[in-house]
């Protein structure tokens, strides 16, 4: 299990970077959810990282407004499990923090067989209402 977080293939965020929290999972778990600490935190400092370059980063504390990310899991019964599910949801939170921005759509006018086409729908929807009236 330890080892870097392969966020995609040119985001590999080191082991010592993230910090690890366990605690006590309400939930599932029979006798053994008392005993085992089975709830996992993930928390993981992008201000402080070394494995984003600073426009990266600065995108990434702009989009999710804060310069830290914490993840909790705690839906499986095992640690393993949920440490796994918290890596998986880390990566996929750091995925969408640093995507670019989707390309600029640029505004155009509607076709000419788009407006006739609209303005004969229009019509027709006016002459159905207007023969329902009673004359």
């Amino acid at each position: 299990m330890p080892g870097p977080l392969v966020v995609n293939n040119s985001i590999v965020i080191p082991d010592v970077e993230l910090v690890w929290r366990f605690s006590r999972s309400s939930g599932p778990g029979g006798q053994g959810v008392n005993t085992t600490d089975s709830r996992v935190e993930l928390t993981f400092d992008v201000a402080a990282t070394t494995a984003l370059t600073p426009a990266l980063k600065a995108r990434a504390i702009e989009r999710l407004g804060s310069g830290t990310i914490t993840i909790a899991a705690s839906e499986y019964r095992s640690q393993l499990r949920n440490r796994e599910a918290a890596l998986h949801r880390l990566a996929q939170r750091l995925r969408e923090a640093v995507a670019p921005p989707p390309k600029r759509r640029r505004a155009t006018k509607p076709s000419r067989g788009a407006v006739e086409r609209r303005i004969k729908s229009k019509k027709h929807r006016s002459d159905v209402k207007r023969l329902r009236r009673d004359p």
